[in-house]
């Protein structure tokens, strides 16, 4: 009498790895894809606005929000002050704190140091923040903070590319097609809140 082996599907460990190339993918999800219409919008706004190419591609890397990237580009146009400017950036940043209180508690258990929070703070914006909050309770406590990381290198590499292309664009590109690539942002994160509400105080928010 014969026993057949009995094969156990043990499910692969999760390495920090990984969980950051996991995270990446991300950037090629549809509200990513979704993003990048946006942000070729505003690539090609920051040129009409007299910017140049490095100035329209380093607002995304300290800014990771479209509005306050475009509220910036539009203030240096005309000429305003820097006091000015900062003051119209902080306002459009104030969501984010709450936004950074409800994704905080996701990021712990990490095991590493206190300034890779810090770090992943600065990812804190409308569409990262969605996706953190759909994938991370997917995701193995200890390889979150990983994860999202991933998912804020991700999209912010689509956002470089594609600033340049809307950017080395913007001469062939109709303005009404800027506009409206730029007016796919309030749409997409609406949608996306909508899909993503599951308590009835979500909902009617």
């Amino acid at each position: 009498m014969t026993t057949s082996p009995i094969t156990s599907q043990t499910p692969e460990p999760v390495t920090r790895a990984r969980a950051f190339w996991r995270g990446t993918l991300a950037m090629f999800g549809v509200p990513a894809l979704v993003l990048y219409a946006g942000i070729l919008g505003y690539g090609a706004f920051a040129r009409e606005a007299g910017l140049t190419l490095g100035q329209a591609l380093s607002l995304p890397i300290f800014l990771q929000a479209l509005p306050a990237q475009v509220v910036l580009a539009d203030h240096a146009a005309r000429g305003a002050s820097l006091a000015a400017a900062a003051l119209a950036v902080s306002l459009t940043a104030v969501r984010f704190l709450p936004m950074t209180v409800v994704l905080m508690p996701w990021l712990k258990g990490h095991g590493g140091p206190r300034w890779h929070e810090l770090l992943a703070v600065h990812f804190v914006a409308v569409t990262v923040w969605i996706e953190g909050l759909r994938r991370l309770p997917k995701v193995p406590p200890e390889m979150r903070l990983v994860c999202y990381l991933g998912m804020g290198l991700g999209i912010l590499s689509g956002t470089l590319v594609t600033t340049a292309l809307g950017y080395l664009a913007a001469g062939t590109l109709p303005p009404w097609m800027a506009a409206a690539l730029l007016f796919t942002m309030p749409l997409t994160f609406l949608l996306a809140m909508v899909e993503t509400a599951r308590a009835r105080s979500d909902q009617l928010a």
